[in-house]
């Protein structure tokens, strides 16, 4: 019963994932430089894990999502969208690169699930 909600729900749990993360990483240059609130290590720390959470709360909605009735091509694109967006957060602070290559892939998260919803729809109404 829980997996069956889980499932229907994935795809809005991934766009909320996904977006939050574009968010968390638009504004924390911002925060980093205009306030002293994110100068405590543990503070900042903290923050910056967040990626990893992000990292997890995806990988848990693309599993959810592709688990059943998602078509191939869509199942294709939301693993390859989430490992490149995986690769590019995990590399982040190697090359500024990975920063656009890690909104590209969320975008492309947020796009793929948002055919998965309207496929289901599609699917339910015939």
């Amino acid at each position: 019963m829980k997996t069956d909600i889980l499932s229907r729900k994935a795809d809005y749990i991934g766009i909320t994932g996904s977006v939050l993360c574009i968010i968390h990483c638009l504004i924390t240059p911002i925060l980093l430089m205009s306030t002293a609130l994110l100068q405590d290590e543990h503070l900042r720390f903290g923050y910056l894990s967040l990626d990893y959470l992000f990292i997890g709360v995806n990988i848990v909605a693309v599993y959810s999502a592709t688990r059943h009735y998602a078509l191939p091509a869509v199942k294709k694109s939301l693993w390859g969208f989430l490992s490149l967006f995986t690769i590019a957060i995990l590399m982040e602070d190697v090359s500024p690169i990975f920063e656009y290559i890690g909104y590209a892939a969320s975008a492309g998260l947020v796009i793929t699930h948002l055919i998965n919803i309207r496929q289901h729809r599609l699917q339910h109404v015939h």
